[in-house]
């Protein structure tokens, strides 16, 4: 049942829990909320798992405050939705963004309540051009889309949809869930969307990675135009001693919706294996 939960500092966070068996928490991408989710929700309630999502704060219904982007807080209340449910032996499902929160959530409070985690096409481990880290992307890319976002978010959302679901690559999927997706994406609360943006990628999740003690099952898009492969996926294999990467061919970033036939298979294999 949809529900909500207060933090510590005051935020109320929106949630739904459906189900009754061993838990599986899914955790959003950037400026998405809790029915990204809509297509893996009703396959693994089918296979007798229970289902919880969140949305963040600045996200779908929670609140807004004017604090609280940084990914020690969001990873804090992601722990908080976990105890507040006394969920255990839990799968992490997360996207994009998210994989960030998750794998900052394992360094923060441990992994005593999770058994494994699933990571689609997730923003680490570390996205941003550095002396150290010459794979990743230029601050300058960063700058250019914030503007663009301030300048004309709807616009922005639009013109990159095509590529989000790499319809070049995979065909069928219909106009109308592309513009719902958009309008999810729109819903996310414009100074959120701006904070998390420059936190993703600007937060190093390299030692995080390489703490990780669970299982890892990373599954991403080699044309995803959002979150190179070759900076996020393919690095964290390198970093991630128990994390194993299943690469598409023809999927975007929203493979979570074009392949959500496969994604849920290889993820219900995962936590049976």
């Amino acid at each position: 049942m949809p529900t909500f939960q207060t933090t510590t500092d005051g935020t109320t966070l929106y949630y739904q829990d459906f189900g009754s068996g061993t838990p599986i928490l899914f955790v959003s991408g950037w400026t998405l909320d809790s029915n990204q989710w809509e297509y893996q929700m009703h396959y693994f309630l089918a296979q007798g798992y229970r289902c919880v999502m969140m949305d963040r704060r600045g996200h779908g219904r929670s609140d807004t405050p004017s604090t609280g982007y940084d990914v020690d807080t969001r990873a804090d209340d992601v722990a908080a939705l976990i105890e507040h449910l006394d969920l255990r032996d839990l799968t992490i499902v997360a996207h994009s963004a998210g994989g960030g929160e998750t794998v900052r959530y394992l360094s923060r409070h441990g992994s005593d309540r999770v058994a494994r985690i699933a990571l689609l096409a997730p923003a680490i481990p570390f996205m941003m051009l550095t002396d150290d880290n010459p794979i990743g992307i230029p601050v300058e890319a960063l700058e250019g889309l914030l503007e663009q976002l301030r300048t004309d978010r709807p616009k922005w959302f639009v013109e990159r949809s095509q590529g989000y679901f790499a319809t070049h690559l995979r065909p069928g999927i219909t106009q109308a869930v592309i513009d719902e997706e958009i309008r999810r994406c729109l819903s996310a609360s414009p100074y959120a969307t701006q904070v998390m943006q420059r936190e993703a990628f600007t937060t190093d999740h390299r030692p995080d990675v390489a703490a990780l003690t669970v299982p890892t099952l990373l599954l991403h898009g080699i044309p995803d135009q959002s979150i190179l492969i070759d900076v996020a996926s393919r690095q964290v294999v390198k970093l991630a001693p128990h994390a194993v990467l299943k690469e598409y061919p023809d999927a975007g970033h929203g493979l979570y919706i074009t392949h959500a036939a496969e994604v849920n298979a290889e993820i219900l294999d995962f936590i049976k294996g």
